[in-house]
């Protein structure tokens, strides 16, 4: 019987400001609707995130926010007045060390970072991410200069030297072709040949949002999506997850493609990229006859390696079983539409 895995998580929106301006995009915010998360609310979510049994903390922020006018502005109107770059990747470590006091990993995905902000920041973390989206030079990405390929090609590399576990995939349907697709995945399965850090790929669909320039666009047909699976499942190198996200497209067919995870699913909070669209219960996801294993945010061949951040050393070992995914978790069969131990 085949596992599939997922992550129990809280998803904390540490900030909308972006500088990137993408044409799919409705979490970034313009300036003067922005906010960064103030300590009080983030203590908050993290506590029901720990009430509520999740072991992950997923960290989100939009692209560089220190480079929009206004930053200065709304990080006093978050109450951290004086903010500058460097205090706020301090702020990013507080919230991580936030996490880890209630139990939970810190899985961060801040954007492009310099080597230096990613050591002070992989000792607090579990794993990283960073989607790469595309190779592809697409209108959408037009405004949004730190979605240029070659510099988060550089990023995921970074990590890789840094032996960070890291996450990253591709979205489908903003405007590339499937040889795009192909490129893309090639690229991401060098960077594992190269450096071993890659423990999961997103293949992630268009979801058109309403107010964006690409919200009377088609989402990708349920058939393309699958075939990405395909080709990604061949393409990459053994041991790499790919992950399809449940709520936003039907799983049964790209797991029979290939897919062997579903991601970070959050009993606390919805999905700030796509909030309209709901997390689904397990039992209603239509895998009849197979496992589900819930995991933690770092894969369990990084925690054989110890490839985590040395602050998170002593949570991965109480949260891990010996198999390396959560432990004191019971194994779940979908039968039926019923899960039973």
């Amino acid at each position: 019987m085949r596992v599939l895995t997922y992550s129990r998580n809280v998803f904390i929106p540490v900030t909308d400001l972006c500088s990137n301006r993408c044409g799919y995009c409705s979490f970034r915010r313009d300036p003067d609707r922005a906010r960064i998360i103030r300590r009080s609310e983030a203590s908050r979510l993290i506590s029901q995130g720990s009430e509520a049994g999740c072991s992950e903390a997923l960290l989100c922020m939009g692209d560089s926010p220190w480079k929009v006018p206004g930053f200065d502005r709304i990080m006093a109107s978050s109450g951290l007045a004086g903010i500058s770059r460097s205090d706020f990747i301090d702020y990013l470590i507080e919230l991580c060390e936030m996490s880890l006091a209630a139990g939970l990993l810190p899985h961060t995905n801040a954007g492009l970072l310099s080597e230096d902000e990613m050591k002070r920041i992989a000792p607090y973390n579990a794993s990283m991410g960073l989607m790469l989206e595309t190779t592809a030079d697409v209108s959408a990405h037009a405004q949004s200069p730190d979605k240029n390929p070659v510099r988060r090609i550089s990023h995921i590399a970074q990590a890789g030297k840094l032996k960070i576990p890291f996450t990253t995939g591709i979205l489908i349907g903003i405007g590339e072709s499937r040889a795009d697709r192909l490129t893309s995945l090639k690229a991401i399965s060098k960077l594992h040949k190269d450096y071993g850090h890659i423990q999961e790929v997103i293949v992630q669909p268009l979801n058109p949002k309403p107010g964006t320039s690409m919200s009377t666009s088609q989402p990708p047909m349920a058939s393309e999506v699958e075939d990405t699976v395909r080709l990604a499942k061949k393409i990459l190198p053994g041991g790499v997850a790919i992950q399809v996200p449940p709520n936003l497209i039907e799983p049964r067919l790209l797991v029979e493609a290939g897919a062997d995870d579903l991601g970070g699913i959050s009993p606390v909070t919805p999905d700030w990229i796509n909030p309209e669209r709901p997390w689904p219960e397990l039992e209603g996801l239509h895998l009849k006859g197979y496992c589900l294993r819930e995991r933690l945010p770092v894969y369990p061949r990084y925690i054989l390696r110890g490839w985590y951040g040395n602050k998170t050393k002593r949570l991965v070992n109480a949260l891990a079983g010996h198999d390396g995914l959560r432990c004191r978790t019971e194994l779940k069969v979908i039968n039926d539409g019923k899960e039973a131990s």
